[in-house]
């Protein structure tokens, strides 16, 4: 946790400079992260909001997440993460955002998405006549379902740091 924490005063000390809001959009890890950011001091300043979509339905009836994307492709692919991403970003007021969705395990894994495997998204918000960018990227994680979660939360803020510092 205390990863989480360095993670997430380093995040809100870069979107506080730049006068930023932040969304998440967390599937397999529940809230944790929003958790992480929550615990600073301040961070209302910074955080806008977070969305746990643990389910399908919730991922399509909160972020816009089209039904079709989840048939095609899986809960737990990249075209839904960024989806989510971009409908954390549509759905606040955030200038940037995070989508996280996975397995965490036990069970639940298959030959080609093993548990461990996590799909990420970050966003920001285009201003003008550019689009929003996004970043999208699939990791797999080693260890028991507390391990993958917090493994992918960190590295989730993470992509948040470096995307928050190169705009």
């Amino acid at each position: 946790m205390t990863m989480l924490l360095e993670l997430s005063t380093s995040l809100g000390q870069v979107l506080q400079a730049k006068h930023w809001q932040l969304a998440l959009a967390e599937s397999c890890t529940g809230g944790m992260v929003a958790q992480a950011v929550t615990a600073i001091a301040g961070s209302s300043g910074w955080f806008d909001r977070g969305f746990v979509t643990y389910s399908n339905a919730a991922k399509t009836e909160m972020l816009g997440v089209p039904a079709a994307l989840i048939v095609e492709f899986g809960a737990v692919s990249e075209p839904v993460a960024e989806a989510m991403a971009l409908g954390a970003l549509q759905y606040s007021q955030a200038h940037l955002s995070a989508a996280i969705t996975g397995i965490a395990g036990p069970g639940g894994g298959s030959l080609h998405k093993p548990v461990g495997t996590v799909c990420f998204a970050w966003a920001s918000r285009g201003d003008g006549d550019s689009g929003n960018t996004t970043v999208i990227e699939t990791r797999h994680f080693e260890g028991d379902r507390t391990q993958v979660r917090e493994q992918a939360a960190s590295y989730l803020l993470a992509g948040l740091l470096k995307m928050a510092n190169a705009l």
